[in-house]
């Protein structure tokens, strides 16, 4: 017998994994919860594999649920554009785009408008998280696309847009003595990747050091650095007018480079791609534009 995918649980299905909670695909889907389950049980019996486990309270794709999301996505894309080209009413697309909090007051309104430009009638939503959930909600298949920081030298995920120094720090009016041993760091929360690098940094150089202040907010991070809990390590990008770098101070050991690098899915549709290629060039012209000043 041959097997047809049903297109309204296929969509289900990618609800409650870009959701993370069926009840909350549930919600977005307008169905009821005992009408989620059943789509659910409909496409198992039809794979002929279970397609979830139970993870603590929530449920999560299994290998094949995995395999079967990363088709649906496709199914869904071409069924969408069948009946837009025949003139049926369908539901907008969605395009899910991944930025890195260092780069959502420029590059996101950039990369969205020039988006915008070519594909008006497309939906486009925004993450702007932490660099280590960006790269897992792009291999979960819950973004297109997206920015995020690697160490350098780093080639096991998409591809290099460019190198970024790593910098320490500190508010214009904190003062150097302040970082006499333990050190007073403040970091974002594990396990994030400038906080890593920060850590190692000080244990190779031997120097003391100790959390002054933790965080998942690059906003709560500038305003403890103008607080004086410490110093802290990002990039040099748009950095408020009032914080410096500090490198040069004695205490603190030489930081390396990073990586930033684009990322996608592995299943795009046209208008995914197109914000692949947007978001690629609105970087580097933003990152370009800002070191000429």
């Amino acid at each position: 017998m041959r097997t047809s995918f049903d297109i309204d649980a296929l969509r289900a299905i990618l609800a409650g994994i870009e959701q993370k909670s069926f009840s909350r695909a549930a919600d977005e889907l307008g169905l009821s919860q005992p009408a989620i389950s059943r789509q659910l049980k409909k496409l198992e019996l039809q794979a002929g594999a279970p397609l979830f486990v139970r993870q603590g309270r929530g449920l999560v794709p299994t290998e094949a649920g995995t395999a079967l999301a990363d088709y649906a996505r496709q199914i869904i894309a071409l069924n969408d554009e069948a009946a837009r080209a025949v003139g049926a009413s369908v539901e907008p697309e969605t395009v899910r785009l991944g930025i890195p909090q260092d780069f959502f007051d420029d590059v996101m309104p950039a990369a969205t408008q020039a988006f915008k430009d070519r594909h008006p009638d497309v939906h486009v939503t925004v993450r702007a998280g932490n660099n280590h959930i960006i790269g897992d909600e792009i291999d979960a298949g819950r973004l297109d696309a997206a920015i995020a920081f690697f160490p350098a030298a780093s080639a096991e995920r998409g591809s290099l847009l460019c190198e970024r120094q790593l910098n320490w720090l500190a508010h214009e009016h904190f003062p150097e003595a302040l970082t006499q041993a333990p050190v007073p760091l403040v970091l974002f929360n594990h396990p994030c990747l400038f906080r890593q690098i920060a850590i190692n940094a000080m244990d190779r150089a031997g120097t003391r050091w100790r959390a002054a202040l933790t965080t998942p907010s690059l906003q709560a991070v500038w305003a403890a650095l103008r607080a004086h809990f410490g110093v802290g390590v990002r990039i040099g990008h748009a950095l408020p007018d009032d914080i410096v770098d500090v490198g040069h101070w004695q205490a603190l050991p030489e930081l390396p480079q990073v990586e930033l690098r684009l990322l996608a899915s592995s299943h795009l549709t046209p208008a995914a791609s197109t914000m692949v290629d947007i978001l690629a060039e609105t970087t580097l012209a933003t990152i370009q534009g800002q070191s000429r000043q």
